[in-house]
């Protein structure tokens, strides 16, 4: 048996299927996410694959057609249109010491779009900036724009509990997410991550036809991996560690389900494997 290669803390769609490593097919959700709504919102603990579902809908977007060779979305994406892409991970935006360096920091996320797309000289904020990007890739493609903010709330993990610095921090990212509303004849979908939704943050009023989709049982299963794709996709894995741990296929399962088996993303939602932990106990034997 050839040797299963697993994607451990790889997050890159595209590097995942060129460099051919294991992956769960959930391709036929994103592509109904698509057709779902304009502003969506999804949340999703640490570690839980919101990043690699971003990754996916940038290559969707940019219209990477090879990468989804031999997937369930190939059944219903019959266009394959490609569309300019504004994708912004704000996970390194975590742990600023000041509002002012939370500001310097995501200009400096947005350094690649800028020198794609340009940047005036009255665009002083990040706010600012992020808008006059979407404008630009607008008129420069002649076409709406796909927007994906991962990790919306990582700048403001850190500073919960210190109340003044919070509201300081508050006002950078409402003056940096207005402006997706302030820009939705030029959107063409919006999608944001994060690990909660702060109601303290306001961003849901502030954009305020984004649609969470957190815990709706449709999406219940669009990160993660479900007992039904553990018990078939990832029967090789279970055998070779049943193998090694001298024990039978259905008692590694049993096993691996009682470790791993613990979420449930709405009422009705199938039993959900966090997939980083499951993935290194493949890739570790242990």
């Amino acid at each position: 048996m050839q040797e299963r290669k697993y994607p451990v803390g790889i997050q890159t769609f595209s590097e995942i299927r060129k460099g051919e490593y294991v992956y769960i097919d959930k391709t036929h959700l994103v592509w109904k996410l698509t057709h779902e709504a304009k502003y969506i919102f999804l949340s999703r603990p640490r570690r839980f694959g919101k990043s690699l579902l971003s990754t996916t809908l940038d290559s969707y977007f940019r219209g990477r057609k090879e990468l989804f060779d031999g997937l369930k979305i190939m059944e219903l994406e019959k266009e394959w249109e490609s569309f300019p892409v504004i994708h912004v991970d704000l996970s390194a935006a975590k742990r600023q010491p000041s509002a002012d360096e939370l500001r310097r920091v995501l200009l400096l996320l947005l350094d690649p779009l800028i020198e794609k797309y340009g940047k005036k000289e009255n665009e002083k904020s990040p706010g600012d900036v992020l808008r006059g990007l979407i404008r630009r890739a607008y008129e420069q493609h002649g076409k709406q724009v796909a927007v994906i903010i991962d990790e919306y709330d990582a700048p403001l993990l850190d500073v919960l509990h210190e109340s003044q610095q919070l509201e300081q921090f508050r006002n950078v990212m409402q003056e940096f997410y207005v402006q997706l509303k302030a820009s939705e004849a030029m959107i063409k979908f919006c999608f944001i991550t994060g690990i909660t939704k702060f109601s303290q943050l306001s961003i849901f009023s502030t954009i305020n036809n984004l649609l969470n989709i957190s815990m709706q049982p449709k999406y219940a299963a669009i990160c993660g991996i479900t007992e039904e794709e553990f018990a078939s996709d990832m029967a090789p894995d279970i055998a070779i560690l049943a193998e090694k741990h001298k024990c039978t296929p259905i008692e590694m399962h049993a096993k691996l389900k009682r470790q791993y088996d613990g979420y449930r993303f709405s009422e009705v939602s199938p039993d959900i494997y966090n997939p980083f932990s499951l993935l290194k106990c493949f890739q570790q034997e242990k």
